[in-house]
């Protein structure tokens, strides 16, 4: 059994065998997260993961699917820290996977330089907005603004989280494309994959995912294109075989 809160609810994880505790007023994952947590590499028998900004808790347990390595997710917000927590415990991914409350900018000096082999996050996409043209909803604001962290402190703690050869894997917004390149190379991450999500081949792509190696050779790669709907506005085949297993 699981404790519920206020208007939270008990969702299945799609394709895997995992539930997931989730609030339409606090924290519910996007397509986003789950397509992050497929294309990033993952060490199948062993490895040390962490993933920034893991909400309640969806990315770290996608990964704990695809890797038999320890997965770290650092949560700032109290409530959503509170969520994965519970999610983990009741999905028995305790001796997997640990939470962590606090800050991503305090997680070198807290955690160790140099001591993961995987990086992920799913961050804040927008710079902060003047005041009052927020989102209202603090958890919200949060999740979606640069307010208690920028892109470029992303970057920069993943450096220093990551050994020497160590991947990073994000989501973002093409619209800051260059500008994650430019900062990536400013903290010898070197990019080596890109894919570009598109609503459907009609529309431009509104969604990135890029990796990077830690003190790695320039080589980067553009994948082909991922269309979300078909012209039916039926998921895709890609998007169906990564939510569901199957076509």
């Amino acid at each position: 059994m699981v404790e519920l809160k206020d208007d939270e609810r008990l969702d299945y994880l799609l394709a895997e065998d995992l539930r997931i505790i989730q609030s339409p007023s606090v924290f519910a994952f996007s397509l986003d997260a789950v397509l992050l947590s497929k294309f990033a590499y993952l060490p199948i028998q062993k490895g040390n993961i962490i993933d920034l900004c893991t909400g309640n808790g969806i990315i770290p347990l996608l990964l704990s699917t695809r890797t038999k390595g320890k997965i770290t997710g650092v949560e700032i917000q109290k409530r959503l820290y509170d969520m994965a927590t519970r999610s983990v415990a009741y999905n028995r991914l305790d001796g997997q996977i640990d939470i962590i409350h606090g800050d991503l900018k305090e997680m070198p000096k807290q955690l160790g330089h140099s001591k993961y082999d995987i990086v992920t996050c799913n961050p804040p996409y927008f710079v902060t907005p003047k005041e009052g043209k927020k989102n209202e909803n603090e958890h919200f604001a949060i999740a979606r603004h640069e307010i208690l962290c920028t892109l470029e402190d992303v970057i920069r703690v993943s450096s220093q989280l990551l050994r020497q050869g160590g991947k990073f894997a994000m989501v973002h917004r093409p619209g800051r494309f260059l500008e994650i390149i430019e900062l990536m190379k400013k903290y010898r991450l070197e990019p080596k994959r890109v894919q570009f999500v598109h609503p459907n081949k009609e529309k431009e792509a509104n969604t990135l995912l890029i990796e990077g190696i830690k003190d790695g050779q320039p080589d980067l790669k553009i994948l082909k294109p991922l269309f979300v709907y078909n012209k039916h506005s039926e998921y895709t085949d890609e998007i169906k075989e990564i939510l569901y297993g199957e076509k």
